[in-house]
């Protein structure tokens, strides 16, 4: 097929790219082995480097590998930006593991059915997410647990300040069967234990990813996979330099777009991460004045905070360089002021979980279209296809992307139908998007091929809320949609009709989602009818509403 986005390519971009049989290990260690001295986190007021890093992650893979993780095992991690995080996540991946990102939002019902459909058997865990999973773990195959708090990676002093500060709110954690406390693990096991056998082309992490359907599946990504989209994702960003670049990573690692952008390619690159658990405003700008970071890939609405923020000059934000927005669509005012402010580049990309995640983005320096996700990263090919045939639509013609290249996934895990809906017999993977291209080879998205809700950079599928909300005794019907915010790219709202003579309030449909949904997903406004509008066959019309 005729690749005419490649003329469009900024100057230095190569048209394609040369990738090494290696691993997510190997890049690891490359960079504890060349620049040990050199720092690889910021969390607080505690500096890391990869000296150490390394180090820790050396010991922890003892641990796991004595409490009995080895090659092939699902770890599950529940955890937020903190430096346990890439500790755990090296750990598994020397051992042979296969990582499984979990996002600590998930309530009982979402993480009882990702721990049950990946088969872990060990989780990590931050002491404040401890109780989710202690309620769901009698119906999983979870069998060990390792906790670890904040308070563990602080300095002393701010370790001392925060136990203080947090006494009585932390749950009660016994010792008990199963449970063990990432602080003894790390004191009493050796630093190297023996390596497992590792391939390219082994299963490196499942990566949860929701459906249409509201069954969450598991995308299972290769070492190839990962390490191919890191140097693709490096190779884009014009100006890139290595061993010196500062990550704001704020963007959560166990989402692929905070995976990729911000560990992976640190890592990769040998760069520093600050590390972010959540993005506060207050919180951001001050990490962002101390530690002068010069990447920011994040989501638009990020960007239009920090852009917002009282009282930001120019002086505060002058140190970021590089930026790739990506979850939604990027404003075009929220580009225009953003870089106004830092003197930084800030463009629009896509990607999925399912192509490890980065595929599609606009060039950094040179042609963009404000409007169009932009054009196929190098040894990437994107087609517009007709939705039911898959034959290759012309230009200016709308129809479902399609996604080729080294960094799409392997397979969705034990759902071989689900597979077959979406990867053909040639690699093309079907996004689910309705999108266009244009004569320069550029892509827009112009509408969901199913009603995916983008709601704080996450992906919301509306029947797994309408199944929630049709479950309570007083509603019939349930429809949920996404409305444009300019806080979060789009919200959540629920048109419900209910029994005859019922009564419930908005606030008790509010109260009885977050009993059951991650917050994310929770309906932000609520809306009674006596009717929801229908087809003549009787389906819900969501276009009208």
């Amino acid at each position: 097929m005729e690749k005419v986005w490649l003329s469009s390519y900024d100057p230095e971009v190569p048209r394609s790219l040369e990738y090494p049989d290696q691993t997510l290990r190997d890049l690891f260690e490359r960079a504890v082995r060349e620049t040990p001295g050199h720092t690889a986190t910021y969390f607080y007021g505690a500096k890391m480097s990869y000296r150490k890093l390394g180090k820790l992650v050396d010991r922890f893979a003892a641990a796991l590998h004595e409490l009995g993780v080895s090659r092939g095992d699902r770890v599950a991690l529940i955890l937020p930006n903190l430096p346990l995080y890439p500790i755990a996540h090296f750990a598994v991946i020397q051992l042979g593991g296969i990582l499984v990102p979990t996002n600590p939002l998930y309530v009982e019902r979402e993480l009882e059915h990702q721990l049950n459909n990946s088969g872990a058997e060990t989780v990590v865990v931050l002491d404040q997410l401890y109780p989710t999973l202690a309620a769901a773990q009698p119906r999983t195959s979870v069998r060990r647990v390792i906790v670890a708090g904040v308070q563990d990676f602080l300095p002393r002093v701010l370790s001392v300040l925060y136990r203080i500060k947090n006494r009585g709110k932390a749950p009660k954690i016994g010792p008990g069967r199963g449970i063990h406390f990432y602080t003894d693990l790390i004191r009493r096991n050796a630093p190297r234990p023996e390596k497992a056998a590792l391939s390219p082309d082994d299963t490196a992490i499942f990566l949860y990813t929701g459906g249409t359907t509201g069954i969450s599946k598991g995308a299972v990504l290769t070492h190839r996979n990962l390490v191919s989209n890191v140097l693709q994702t490096r190779s884009w960003l014009v100006g890139f330099r290595d061993a010196s670049e500062v990550t704001l990573c704020v963007l959560p690692f166990f989402h692929s777009y905070g995976m990729t952008t911000g560990l992976h390619l640190a890592v990769q690159s040998q760069g520093a991460m600050v590390l972010v658990p959540r993005f506060d405003l207050p919180e951001v700008m001050k990490r962002i004045r101390k530690h002068r970071p010069t990447i920011f890939c994040g989501v638009p609405s990020m960007y239009n905070a920090v852009s917002r923020s009282p009282g930001v000059t120019p002086a505060d934000v002058d140190s970021i360089r590089l930026c790739v927005s990506g979850g939604a669509a990027l404003p075009a005012d929220v580009q225009q002021r953003f870089e106004e402010l830092t003197g930084a580049r800030l463009v629009e990309g896509y990607g999925l979980s399912e192509t490890s995640p980065v595929a599609i983005a606009n060039p950094m320096f040179g042609k963009r279209k404000t409007g169009t996700i932009g054009i196929p990263l190098p040894d990437t090919d994107a087609r517009v296809a007709h939705p039911e045939t898959r034959e290759s639509l012309p230009v200016g013609e709308v129809g479902e992307l399609a996604l080729r290249g080294p960094q799409v996934m392997k397979e969705y895990w034990n759902m071989p139908e689900e597979t077959r809906q979406v990867l053909d017999g040639e690699g093309w993977l079907y996004t689910g998007d309705m999108a266009v291209q244009d004569e320069d080879g550029f892509f827009a998205i112009v509408d969901r091929k199913k009603d995916l809700i983008v709601s704080a950079g996450f992906n919301v599928y509306p029947r797994e809320i309408e199944e929630v909300l049709t479950a309570h005794p007083k509603i019939v019907e349930a429809a949920v949609v996404g409305v444009a915010s300019k806080v979060r790219e789009e919200v959540v709202k629920a048109y419900l009709v209910l029994e005859p003579g019922a009564e419930l309030s908005k606030a008790e449909v509010v109260q009885y989602c977050r009993e059951k949904l991650a917050k994310y997903k929770v309906p932000k406004d609520v809306e009674f009818r006596d009717e929801l509008p229908k087809s003549a066959i009787g389906k819900i019309l969501k276009r009208e509403l």
